[in-house]
């Protein structure tokens, strides 16, 4: 970004010797504003795409360990079903419990993987709005490379290609917030 703001002060002060390229560095500097706004952009969904990850490999860590606990609920039914006992008032008091801690677990299983799915999806979703930034940080840079060429040439066709390449980057920056 520092690179960027020099270079635009360098070229500023050559508009300053040439009118004629003006607009051109004025293009420029824009180009130059876009990029950076789609780079923080881009950024930031990177981050929340983090963010979203690490909450859905919680969700399906918290429904492995609900499924480890029912099972070792349905096995502590299993066994206590051929214990023998002096105490068959106890054992039935516990039995109970685990029956329905089992069955509260199995009961909760289905919302916690739907809550991980979901989280997951919008994870996707981040992802492709990401990508989506960043091709188009890819397309405002390569649009405002293009257009600097027209301060060392001076040709205009160069400032037209970089305003091309950079109304390109501009849209598809714009169409990242339409993923849903």
């Amino acid at each position: 970004m520092a690179e960027e703001l020099t270079e635009l002060q360098e070229h500023a002060e050559h508009a300053k010797e040439n009118p004629e390229l003006a607009p051109v560095s004025l293009t420029m500097a824009i180009v130059a504003v876009l990029v950076a706004v789609a780079t923080l952009l881009g950024h930031r969904a990177h981050t929340e795409e983090v963010v979203l990850q690490a909450l859905a490999s919680d969700r399906w860590a918290y429904y492995q360990s609900q499924n480890i606990r029912r099972h070792v609920d349905e096995l502590f039914l299993d066994l206590s079903s051929v214990q023998t006992t002096t105490n068959a008032a106890a054992l039935a008091k516990l039995r109970d419990k685990y029956s329905q801690e089992a069955t509260r677990y199995r009961d909760n299983r289905d919302e916690t993987e739907a809550e991980a799915r979901k989280l997951e999806a919008e994870v996707a979703t981040e992802r492709n709005r990401a990508d989506r930034f960043d091709l188009s940080e890819v397309f405002l840079e390569i649009g405002l490379v293009i257009t600097s060429i027209t301060l060392l040439t001076g040709r205009k066709v160069y400032w037209g290609m970089g305003a091309a390449f950079a109304a390109v980057g501009v849209v598809l920056a714009c169409t990242a917030w339409l993923i849903h």
